[in-house]
């Protein structure tokens, strides 16, 4: 099992855990706009993509619409890595006491229940933008926007709308994801090292694993999520019982996986880079505040 030389921090947590959130943002792949027919794509692989975007914008333009995502995500990563933090210390009997798998799963879905109270709302708010978007109608101008209207027509429930499958989401999906990386640093390990002393590559591959793990869970409640909160109020009484039902019935048991593909090509890198600068951030804080 895992070393754990020093007392485990909540506060350090947060702190490494928004630094991971930014790390997971800066690395996500930017989309380009599909081609019309007969006409080259806009860019022919990312070095000529990389060429254009600074010639044309210049260096600010490398990092064009990374501001909103950082504002969202940060706070979201900082609180999920508390209250992993939270989790395990509150497990532990003394400082020493090295958890076991089943705890550090039940850690991380602690975690999963402190994100959902960050994530019901903005998650119901992107997924009414993003139909709007598809549909061509103009409802809401923005995000703010849209949860005035939202809480207007519904109040508080009506911008909550979808918290019991968020946490149907976060709350397994979370545990597995803090298990598995803790599992595989542990696997990881040379013989005769500590776990803190694990290469970066290694803690890239965890990470990245471990992201993949955690969406693998994640996929089917979010996708009940989605269908739920963009549905027409009073559409599923029963709640997500008859959106799964109805999914099923309509579209099969693979509809409850749409989008796999997608979402497993960026869970890697993102969730990689995102453990990566968690554990870079811990070690500078357990060198600069080692009392915190």
């Amino acid at each position: 099992m895992a070393d754990q030389p020093k007392p485990i921090s909540p506060l350090k947590n947060l702190l490494a855990g928004g630094f991971g959130g930014i790390c997971l943002v800066l690395v996500r792949l930017q989309t380009q706009p599909p081609s019309l027919p007969g006409q080259p794509p806009l860019y022919s692989g990312t070095t000529d993509c990389f060429r254009k975007t600074l010639i044309r914008e210049g260096v600010t333009g490398l990092y064009r619409g990374m501001t909103t995502p950082i504002i969202g995500v940060t706070p979201m990563f900082a609180v999920c890595f508390f209250g992993f933090g939270l989790g395990k210390k509150l497990q532990q009997k003394c400082p020493e006491d090295v958890l076991t798998y089943p705890q550090l799963f039940a850690a991380g879905m602690l975690s999963g229940v402190f994100t959902t109270g960050i994530m019901a709302p903005g998650e119901r708010i992107k997924c009414l933008l993003q139909i709007q978007a598809s549909s061509g109608e103009s409802k809401y101008t923005g995000a703010m926007d849209c949860a005035k209207k939202l809480y207007q027509e519904s109040g508080i429930r009506g911008i909550y709308k979808g918290t019991v499958l968020t946490l149907m989401r976060d709350v397994p999906a979370s545990g597995m994801y803090f298990m598995t990386y803790e599992w595989l640093k542990n696997i990881f390990t040379p013989e005769g090292k500590r776990v803190s002393e694990l290469s970066v590559p290694r803690i890239l591959v965890a990470g990245g694993i471990a992201g993949i793990f955690n969406w693998a869970v994640a996929i089917p409640p979010d996708v009940l999520k989605s269908r739920f909160q963009t549905a027409p109020p009073g559409k599923y009484p029963n709640g997500f019982r008859d959106v799964l039902r109805e999914l099923i019935r309509d579209e099969g048991v693979t509809s409850l996986y749409k989008g796999f593909n997608a979402v497993m090509i960026r869970a890697f890198p993102a969730n990689a880079a995102c453990f990566l600068g968690f554990e870079v951030a811990m070690k500078f804080l357990n060198w600069a505040t080692p009392n915190l």
